[in-house]
């Protein structure tokens, strides 16, 4: 039975989902083939993604597919409680609200996970710290699952070191097609509208500080630097540092970028990117945002504690007032902010992200029972497969290796 907010938001979530479908033709293609296919009969599928229209999108072709989809979000603050009751009218199994405690967001997983899945889809890797932990008597039927996100993949390799991975995943954050295109396009343009919607201010002229420089991090700066920002990246990885100083953009710490930044933007991975030393430095009005996949990258728990008072400022905007007068601003609570802010990456974009999951869940259903419990690249067919459908999709041809091109860059001989 699933457990939405309000079932009567239902045909806003539709037309939202309607919406979206129209921009997503490789996954379209897919749906056609799983409709007539039905790689997943007799499956049950998990899916803990951002429960917005492009994710209920991927359960409806899932479901296609002969699957019983059970569907719920990834983030407290990015669920789209209209398109819950959506998908939910429209027959997938949906557990997911807007603004949950985090023990609540926990019980909507684990009653996800109460259908013993044979198949996952994860991002953040919080079902399998569920399918590890609380919810290990859930996962006697578990095959195997993607993993949608940079953090989750880290996660995944840490398990596998341990001997703690209960089944085999993807790394479907790897995949060409969700990289390139997901990470860099997608994320470059989705952080940027929301902060621009959230703080309706100006990009241009401004110093952005961009805190990490993988793909995401590639993206941001790229935008705000096509908006006219003056752009700064801070980074821990030499090699990603110059990187970031040959496509033209000044590489300092964060302890001297704190001091000049009018936006900060966190795109790492990782946890205590910005602390209260740097806190301590910044300009008055400064903006902080977060579009790592976790909201530990800020620590937005020691600016509330050091602040003489705060309030909201705007939706999604908390300003934060210190002793001496200035005033910091987090948007999304410091939770990732293109979707606690913003409605998440173009339709376009979550098109070759989602292929991605929809063909690696088919490859590992088809494998049952010969998966190691590790992490497996995504095959380089299915790259190639979704990469040429994307292009068909958009009126475009490319060139294609003679039989004699593949032998000769096969082979040692000139």
């Amino acid at each position: 039975m699933s457990i939405v907010r309000d079932p009567s938001l239902a045909p806003s979530g539709r037309r939202k989902i309607e919406w979206v479908r129209s921009f997503m033709p490789a996954l379209s293609k897919i749906e056609q083939q799983f409709e007539q296919e039905k790689p997943f009969a007799g499956m049950r599928i998990a899916v803990s993604v951002h429960l917005e229209a492009k994710t209920a999108n991927l359960g409806l072709v899932l479901a296609k597919g002969g699957a019983q989809v059970f569907l719920t979000g990834c983030n407290p603050l990015s669920t789209q409680d209209d398109v819950a009751a959506a998908i939910a009218e429209m027959g997938v199994e949906t557990f997911g609200m807007y603004g949950v405690t985090p023990q609540e967001y926990e019980d909507l997983l684990a009653k996800t996970l109460e259908c013993h899945p044979h198949l996952i889809v994860d991002d953040g890797g919080d079902l399998i710290n569920l399918l590890g932990g609380r919810c290990a008597d859930y996962a006697d039927a578990l095959i195997g699952g993607c993993e949608e996100t940079t953090t989750g993949i880290h996660r995944l390799h840490a398990r596998e070191r341990d001997g703690l991975l209960p089944c085999a995943m993807m790394a479907v954050n790897d995949a060409k097609a969700k990289h390139y295109y997901d990470n860099k396009y997608g994320t470059g343009q989705s952080v940027w509208t929301a902060i621009m919607d959230t703080t309706n201010l100006i990009v241009a002229g401004k110093t952005v500080v961009v805190a990490g420089y993988g793909w995401c991090g590639k993206g941001v700066a790229m935008r705000a630097k096509g908006m006219g920002a003056s752009v700064v990246v801070t980074e821990v990885d030499p090699f990603k540092a110059l990187d970031a100083t040959m496509d033209g953009f000044r590489i300092m710490p964060m302890d001297e970028a704190a001091k000049i930044g009018d936006i900060f933007v966190t795109v790492t991975g990782c946890k205590d990117v910005i602390t209260e030393r740097h806190f301590a430095v910044m300009k008055d009005q400064a903006i902080l945002c977060n579009a790592g996949h976790f909201d530990c990258e800020v620590d937005v728990a020691r600016l509330r504690e050091l602040a003489v008072s705060s309030g909201e400022r705007r939706k999604n905007i908390m300003g934060y007032t210190m002793a001496d007068g200035r005033t910091l601003h987090v948007l999304g609570e410091g939770r990732l902010v293109n979707l606690a802010c913003g409605m998440g990456h173009p339709a376009e974009i979550m098109d070759m992200s989602f292929a991605v999951q929809a063909l690696s869940l088919r490859w590992l259903a088809a494998h049952a029972g010969s998966l190691e419990k590790k992490v497996y690249e995504v095959p380089e067919s299915i790259d190639d497969e979704i990469g040429r459908a994307k292009l068909a999709a958009m009126g475009l041809e490319i060139d294609r290796l003679t039989p004699e091109q593949e032998a000769y860059l096969n082979s040692w001989a000139v």
